[in-house]
């Protein structure tokens, strides 16, 4: 298979240092083009980490990010934009004096796609009705709308999903997880950082568990047989020399029976 086919983001040995703590110690994962993949483990792992980098808004000590062919690992964050990265971040990050049309025609798209100003608030309705509402009177909830739809126009071919569910009412949660898969049947790829497992199973094609700054273990969710096993091994939280022994023979086919 030719260098960058078939997946639409891929990460080798990713080394990050805050200072003299090392953060990511060689992560490697790999995400199909068209997929959801959520990267599941315990708070302090290195999961807001591993996003932050292959946005460019961390800088890596060594390895690479893959977009397709292209290794972005140099490039700044903007640029990662213009190669089809984009990323909704953890705690919204909203100007707060900023209207909800202003969020989103402020940065025209990166390329053509199936999301317009108009097709993002049939995904969103409720954006449509506090268009002219600044980001600091939105709820909770709607804040995580426009976080989200405010990435959507960009068009992006790689989705980076921080945390999209956190500090959100249980009807609010279920209203993203019905927007995921339909971004999905667009064409885009989502790789989402996610606490609450339930909402992770239920949209994620493949689930890759993170602890002490790697990827531990990557499952399939259509081979998960008994998702106890799989909230144990996340609390348990082996380490990194464990990893060779507990791993499965083949990334994404593990039998949690």
């Amino acid at each position: 298979m030719a260098q960058g086919e078939g997946f639409a983001l891929r990460i080798e040995d990713l080394h990050v240092h805050y200072g003299p703590s090392h953060v990511l110690h060689g992560v490697n994962v790999e995400i199909p083009a068209g997929s959801v993949t959520a990267i599941v483990g315990r708070n302090g792992v290195g999961k807001s980490t591993l996003i932050n980098t292959i946005m460019g808004l961390l800088p890596p000590t060594s390895g690479h990010v893959y977009c397709g062919d292209k290794d972005l690992l140099t490039l700044p964050a903007d640029r990662r934009k213009q190669h089809g990265l984009a990323l909704v971040p953890q705690g919204r990050r909203l100007f707060k004096s900023l209207t909800v049309e202003e969020h989103l025609r402020l940065v025209p798209p990166i390329r053509s796609g199936p999301f317009t100003f108009e097709t993002i608030l049939q995904l969103f309705p409720r954006l449509r009705d506090r268009l002219g509402a600044s980001a600091q009177t939105l709820s909770g909830g709607e804040r995580s709308m426009l976080s989200i739809a405010r990435a959507l126009v960009l068009n992006p071919a790689v989705l980076l999903m921080d945390e999209p569910t956190e500090g959100l009412a249980p009807l609010l949660v279920e209203a993203i997880r019905d927007i995921i898969p339909r971004m999905q049947q667009e064409g885009l790829t989502v790789l989402l950082v996610e606490q609450k497992l339930a909402f992770a199973l239920a949209v994620a094609d493949s689930l890759a568990v993170m602890e002490r700054g790697v990827i531990h273990q990557e499952f399939a969710r259509d081979k998960i047989r008994d998702v106890s096993k799989l909230s144990e091994l996340i609390l348990r939280g082996a380490g990194v020399e464990d990893r060779a022994a507990n791993a499965p023979d083949q990334p994404g086919s593990a039998r949690l029976s």
